[in-house]
């Protein structure tokens, strides 16, 4: 009592010691018996601090602190915290110490806690039956179970703990930091190593790579683009093409040609020349019967060099087999081969001045399979006329530009194919289709640029606008280091000096300013300039590799089951138990963005199951615009231009940036102006006269009618608009809305993305209208673990809601026709989106929980949607960026890791930009809305004088 009256702090045990503990709970008591070996068990217990010496929280406080809105600070836990691992009742029943959130400062390990937990409870002797006041036959038994419970107990809070301890220091900004390193020290590997290597994409075409699967051919670091024939035409029109060779040139010869004319039959004479010519683009391809390196040869090529003839633009040439096989494989034949060639070199070198020339180096046999008559053409004797050829040419000419470029991945095919062989020496027709598509992505990569080819195709010139951009960036970089150093400095000179007479210290007169709204805008430019420049470096230059995709069922499916597994073990209970309410939208947007990541870096389009099964989740998000937006306005009533200014910077703003910085049209990210039109359209549905909201509705039924008069004349006219192309066309024709929604200057690409989901949005308000009437009428039970509507009605409901998403997954993997099927997605996507959501909310106990691993990532899902076009995948989506190259798992784990990173630092800055840029006072934003206009006036006349001058 003496102690308690003197203060808190007088009775306060010393550090390390046991503060006074209240009375052990009943069935401690009796477990701890006369011996007072409870109070021993207390004593056990670690002592837990804070790094002042004052005493630790427990474990409840801590939690409590810890709020999950936390998860979007800088210093929150990059996963979320782990579920509840026991029941509040078994909390209470558990001898289990405090905890204390300065539990790492003091270098405490639960590891370590937990063998000394687990000692002593095994090494305490179980409690005699004479001291306990009921004896039973099983007591032992009894003890033996109490003794594995206690343990279980021990072992959650000891997984808790270290859970806990390791989110302490591995925070969002830890995670950042070290994405940032190893940003850093990947571009400087990538740099360097194109320094030793060179940074010519077409050497590693030609020479290297490898199969992903058994057809699709990956060359080293570059994307090979799958030429149609239309394309063909146009890149090689008015060219003349030369193939000189044997029987293996003729077949690459009509490869290539049948790119150009699919129904050319390889019918022609076998030992003459061939010739092909295409008049609707004067073109010219012919092969010339050349089987051997000799004088003949040099006769052609000295006519081309010396003569009068025309020279081909293009040469593929190579020869060697035939001279193995008529001298029988002897070593004379090889040396006259290498004088042959040695004559021949610097002919096409002088070509090469003037045409591009390929030597194709000779493709492996199979052995076995070879006839009697061509047994002596071995693999030995090939491997040495290549190294003759590959010696020989370029020989006097390796230090200039104009070079006979060694065709030498056909071998890299060959030693993969040439088993499927019909004789043992000549190629598969697959084989030899790669072949020719490298051939004509060397030459027309350059000409056409097709974004999925990267292979040969130089890094894309700087646009002006481009440059503004980063002389921006540049300039509020250094402008947020001068505020820096200037703040500095003005500590510096705050800092408290030492009175020479007293000892003591003088606080300065003025304390330190506190951050200004200037430099915090400064702040964020700089770091979003500093994540543009890696989004330019991954996308548009040629610092970092790319790759094509390649889908497997196991590279899409295996991932969804990893990602459900991580979503169930974060599972938590939910603030509320409303249906579709914020936790469980956020969880929702979180699974199903990143089924879409996945669907997308699988390359999983191909197969059709998946397709469709993907469009229902991009309805799905359409489906809460539409929900979410007219609850909102329903409820608040708000229209005001704050709240319009607010959705449309948050969902335009990074797309903005990146339409500048990435010189990309704005219909490019489809879904972004698809949730921006629609919100628009939700909002002057509503916002029109008679504008009736959910108050004004509570008086008189009477309300409700005048909005469902809205709602289908909201319908109508989006069922005239998805059946009259001319009448959209035309309206997002006028300028400056083409501007935003054309792409490749066309408006039907936005007309097929806003028909595919036309209805979904619209089933989205009304669902929301349905709902919250019923709730208004009380006639749901939302209550914490009550079913959503009375038993039997639930069952039902449940039944019904579970029949109809198998029978459209059913419908869905069923599809033939991705045409077909997505003429019928409009209007059944619908059911399976019902079906989820009565599911997930009908049964009381699924409504109270939520996936925080979800949630998280559904936080920051828009911002996911977009940055993977440029920074996760390749080439606009249509490949994946390499930045480890020759390891593919652990490049998705780190290109993954920096990707979420980055997402979620984008979704920070732009929060915190539109706090900033948006404000609530209605005078300073209209004035804002006009700067906003001038600047969109201004781009549009640096984007129109930018096209002109292109052209």
């Amino acid at each position: 009592m003496a102690a308690a009256e003197e203060g808190p702090g007088a009775g306060a045990p010393p550090r390390g010691a046991v503060a006074d503990q209240p009375p052990p709970p009943p069935h401690q008591q009796r477990e701890g018996g006369a011996d007072g070996r409870w109070g021993q068990r207390q004593q056990l217990q670690p002592p837990l601090q804070e790094p002042d010496g004052k005493a630790g929280a427990p474990l409840a406080a801590e939690v409590k602190r810890r709020r999950p809105d936390e998860e979007e600070g800088e210093g929150a836990a990059l996963l979320p915290p782990p579920p509840p691992l026991l029941s509040e009742a078994e909390e209470e029943d558990t001898d289990d110490p405090p905890a204390s959130a300065g539990l790492s400062s003091l270098g405490f390990s639960p590891l370590r806690w937990w063998r000394r937990q687990k000692l002593r409870l095994f090494l305490s002797p179980p409690p005699s039956p004479l001291g306990t006041q009921r004896s039973c036959p099983c007591a032992a038994a009894r003890s033996f179970a109490h003794c594995c419970h206690g343990g279980a107990k021990m072992a959650a809070l000891a997984y808790t703990l270290g859970k806990r301890e390791i989110n302490h220091y591995f925070s969002v900004r830890s995670a950042k930091a070290l994405a940032l390193g190893a940003v850093l020290l990947l571009a400087a590997c990538h740099a360097a190593s194109r320094r030793y290597r060179g940074d010519d994409s077409c050497e590693h075409l030609l020479s290297s790579g490898r199969f992903l699967g058994e057809k699709v051919w990956q060359p080293h670091g570059c994307m090979m683009h799958k030429y149609k024939q239309s394309e063909a035409k146009t890149c090689l029109v008015d060219k003349h093409i030369a193939f000189i060779g044997d029987s293996r040139i003729r077949q690459l010869f009509y490869s290539f040609v049948k790119l150009l004319n699919p129904q050319i039959k390889e019918d022609g004479v076998k030992h003459g020349n061939i010739p092909f010519e295409d008049k609707s683009s004067s073109l010219k391809v012919e092969f010339l019967w050349y089987p051997e390196v000799n004088g003949s040869m040099k006769q052609l090529i000295k006519s081309w060099t010396e003569g009068s003839s025309p020279k081909p633009h293009i040469v593929v040439a190579g020869a060697a087999v035939w001279s193995i096989s008529i001298h029988n494989g002897s070593n004379e034949a090889l040396t006259q081969y290498k004088i042959n060639i040695t004559s021949v070199a610097p002919l096409l070198e002088k070509l090469a001045k003037s045409s591009d020339v390929y030597w194709v180096l000779q493709d492996p046999v199979y052995e076995d399979m070879l006839s009697e008559s061509r047994k002596m053409i071995t693999n030995e004797k090939i491997d040495a006329y290549n190294e003759a050829a590959i010696s020989i040419l370029n020989s006097s000419s390796k230090n200039s530009k104009a070079k006979v470029k060694i065709f030498s991945v056909s071998r890299l095919i060959a030693e993969e194919t040439i088993s499927q062989s019909s004789d043992g020496i000549h190629l598969s027709e697959a084989s030899r289709e790669i072949n020719a598509m490298i051939l004509i992505n060397i030459h027309c990569n350059k000409v056409i640029k097709p974004i999925d080819g990267s292979c040969c195709q130089p890094q894309p010139p700087v646009t002006l606008i481009q440059k503004l951009a980063f002389g921006f960036f540049a300039s509020s970089i250094i402008g947020y280091l001068i505020l820096v150093l200037i703040r500095r400095n003005n500590h510096q000179k705050n800092k408290p000096c030492t009175d020479m007479e007293s000892g003591e210290e003088k606080k300065p007169a003025t304390n330190t300013p506190a951050i200004s709204t200037l430099e915090t805008a400064l702040q964020c430019l700089c770091r979003l300039g500093l994540i543009m420049g890696y989004f330019y470096l991954c996308d548009r230059a040629n610092l970092f590799m790319k790759e094509n995709k390649f889908y497997t069922h196991s590279s899409f499916f295996i991932p969804i089951i990893y990602i459900l597994v991580l979503g169930v073990f974060y599972t938590e209970n939910t603030k509320e138990t409303k249906v579709l309410n914020r936790e469980q939208t956020d969880e929702w947007k979180g699974w199903m963005q990143l089924v879409i990541l996945i669907y997308h870096i699988s390359g999983a389009s191909t197969f059709l199951p998946v397709y469709m099964h993907i469009r229902v989740l991009v309805a799905a998000y359409l489906f809460q615009t539409g929900y979410g937006h007219f609850s909102y306005f329903w409820i608040k009533g708000d229209f005001g231009i704050y709240r319009v200014c607010q959705v449309l910077f948050r969902l335009n703003f990074l797309v903005v940036v990146l339409c500048i910085v990435m010189d990309r049209s704005y219909q490019f990210y489809y879904f972004v102006p698809l949730v921006t039109v629609w919100f628009m359209i939700i909002y002057v549905t509503l916002a029109l006269w008679p504008q009736i909201v959910q108050k004004k509705a509570n008086g008189s039924c009477f309300w409700h009618f005048g909005l469902l008069l809205k709602l289908v004349s909201l319908f109508i006219c989006i069922y005239f608009l998805a059946y009259s192309q001319g009448a959209f066309e035309k309206i997002f024709s006028i300028w400056p809305l083409s501007k935003g929604f054309e792409l490749n200057g066309s408006i039907y690409e936005w007309w097929f993305r806003w028909k595919l989901d036309r209805y979904v949005v619209f089933h989205g308000m009304l669902f929301a209208f349905i709902y919250l009437t019923f709730q208004k009428q009380q006639v749901l039970s939302e209550g914490k673990g009550e079913p959503l509507f009375p038993s039997k009605v639930s069952n039902v409901l449940l039944f019904i809601s579970v029949v109809s998403f198998l029978t459209y997954s059913i419908w869905a993997s069923s599809c033939k026709n991705k045409t077909e099927c997505n003429e019928m997605h409009p209007s059944v996507s619908v059911v399976q989106i019902l079906a989820f959501i009565l599911i997930r909310n009908i049964p009381g106990y699924a409504r109270s929980v939520y996936s925080s691993f979800f949630a998280w990532f559904g936080r920051i899902s828009l911002e996911l949607f977009i940055c993977q076009y440029h920074i996760w995948l390749a080439a606009d989506t249509k490949g994946i960026l390499v930045l480890i190259p020759g390891n593919p798992m652990l490049n998705i784990i780190v290109s993954t890791f920096i990707f979420v990173c980055v997402a979620h630092e984008i979704s920070l800055i732009t929060n915190d930009l539109a706090q900033m840029v948006v404000p609530k006072d209605n005078a300073i934003l209209l004035k804002r809305l006009l700067c906003v206009g001038g600047f969109f006036s201004g781009l549009l006349f640096l984007s129109a004088f930018q096209e002109q001058s292109r052209h």
